[in-house]
Parts: C-alpha cells; sequence; structure tokens
C-alpha cells in the first residue's frame, strides 16, 4: 500500500512527509506499458504530485503539468485531498537507461512546471516555475520557493529491477515553517543529504519506519495514496451523446464503432452501431 506519511521535527519548525508510491504509481507504470525512463520520470512526478495532494483542504483537487521539451514530452497529473491520483507521460516509451540522466533527458528543462489547485471557497490557484534541471526535485524545489515561498528540500527516487518493473518509489520532503531557526534549517539540509538514497531505504523499511527514525517521540499521521481515474463507460457515453448525430453516423460509416480513450488510465471504450444508436435514441 503507498502512504503519505507527514509529522513534525525540530521543535515544530520543519514539516517532514515520508513517501512511498510504488504501489499507486506502479499501476499508473503498467496501465501505460512504459519503458523504464519514462516510468522513472513518471514515478516521480506521481510522487510529488502525491505531496502536493497531502496539503489540499477536504474536497480539494489540483493537477500538475511537467512540460520540459524532453524526449517523453509532457507528463499531467491530476489529484485530490483523498489523495486519489491519475495521470500519463505523453510517450511512455522512451528508453534512455534508470539513471538519473535518463530522468532528466525524459523531462527536459526548456519549460516549466505549473500546478493548478482548486479548493472549496477558495479562488483556483496557478503557480508556475521555469524548470532548471529535469530531474525534477530541483524543479520541484525551485516551484515552491517561487510560488509558495518556503523553503524545501526534496529527495524523490526509484529502483526498478533488472527487468524493468518498478520495485519501490517515494521521497523525503522537508518545508521550513514560518520563523524557523537557522539550526533548524541546518538539520534539514542535513537529513536531505542524507536520504538521497530513499528508493534504496524504503526497500528496507517502511515509510512510517523512516518518519519514526526522524522524529522518535513526535505526533505521525499516516495516509493511503491510490492510483484511480474517474472515467466510467457511463462517462464515455456521456462523450458519446456529446457528438453530432451526422458526426456520429460518420464515424460509424467510416470504422463501425465509436471510441472513447481516457489518457489518464489508458482505458478504451468502444461503442457499436447497435449502442451508439440506442445512445443517440435514448437522449431524443
Amino acid at each position: 500500500m503507498s502512504k503519505l506519511i507527514k509529522t513534525l521535527i525540530c521543535g515544530g519548525d520543519i514539516s517532514l512527509a515520508v513517501l512511498d508510491t510504488a504501489c499507486a504509481a506502479r499501476e499508473g507504470v503498467l496501465r501505460h506499458r512504459m519503458a523504464p525512463a519514462s516510468a522513472k520520470a513518471y514515478a516521480r512526478a506521481f510522487t510529488l504530485t502525491a505531496y502536493l495532494c497531502g496539503w489540499l483542504k477536504e474536497e480539494g483537487n489540483l493537477s500538475v503539468t511537467v512540460n520540459g521539451g524532453g524526449a517523453g514530452g509532457k507528463i499531467c497529473l491530476t489529484g485530490d485531498s483523498d489523495l486519489c491520483l491519475r495521470g500519463y507521460i505523453e510517450h511512455a516509451d522512451v528508453s534512455l537507461g534508470g539513471g538519473e540522466e535518463a530522468v532528466c533527458a525524459c523531462v527536459g528543462k526548456n519549460g516549466t512546471l505549473t500546478v493548478v489547485r482548486s479548493e472549496p471557497y477558495c479562488l483556483p490557484f496557478v503557480g508556475t516555475s521555469e524548470l532548471v534541471s529535469g530531474n525534477l526535485n530541483d524543479d520541484f524545489v525551485r516551484y515552491f520557493a517561487i510560488s509558495e515561498q518556503r523553503d524545501t528540500w526534496i529527495c524523490a527516487g526509484e529502483c526498478f529491477s533488472d527487468g524493468g518493473e518498478l520495485l519501490s518509489a517515494g521521497a523525503v520532503v522537508l518545508q521550513a515553517m514560518p520563523f524557523a531557526a537557522e539550526e533548524s534549517l541546518a538539520r534539514a539540509r542535513s537529513i536531505a543529504e542524507n536520504y538521497r538514497d530513499i528508493a534504496c531505504r524504503l526497500q528496507g523499511g517502511g515509510a512510517e519506519e523512516i518518519a519514526r527514525e526522524l522524529s522518535p517521540e513526535g505526533e505521525i499521521s499516516a495516509r493511503e495514496i491510490r492510483f484511480r481515474c474517474r472515467c466510467s463507460r457511463e462517462r464515455a457515453q456521456q462523450a458519446v451523446r456529446s457528438l453530432r448525430r451526422e458526426e456520429a453516423e460518420e464515424i460509424l460509416r467510416a470504422e463501425g464503432k465509436i471510441s472513447v480513450h481516457c489518457h489518464d488510465c489508458n482505458t478504451d471504450y468502444s461503442f457499436g452501431k447497435k449502442e451508439a444508436e440506442e445512445l443517440f435514441c435514448g437522449g431524443e
């Protein structure tokens, strides 16, 4: 089970989050049949999007778009306050190896990271920052500094088997609270430096164990992270009904069916001539 663990350290000066996202991110990787480089970039973006979702108010939602001009194209992820995420990478078949260089090449750095956040009774928030490296750790740190004015330290990583299976994925994220003492900031920097191997550490022990190592006496909260798409056959039927009848009939003549594809989970819904006609008759 994928988890987000949160606590405070350094006397409340630093917010600490430990994420284990392997199970949830793996579902997205498998659904989209991703090659190793695409999978690594996607899993990292998934992890950091899950962290952002952890700050949402009830019934809030957000989207993250990474558009760096790399070989993988755009990465688009959406999540909500229940930590249910979905999304895709534009080019899922990028094979550039499995190291950090592969992530940077897959993501690219000639572009932007954009977060759109919507919460009840609040105006939508849009934050954008330029990418600086393409490894996403540095890029999200820059995003928090520019768009949210928060000192942040991020160590996110992934581990794959020789056969390309995603074995572990997650992150340690530290953020300074307002007016944090200098010694607390130094402690956060030290933790970040020591947890660059977070993916390996997650294989040896869970997220809660790591959080407890760093906060032996602190109060810890744990929440489940899930891959969950909102698409359904009923929603696909609504999409078909939104077509003009003449347009639907033209598609049926040319292809013999009407297909609806969900980019977020790579699911296809097909409607033959009889079912499509029933959809339009039912709407009259």
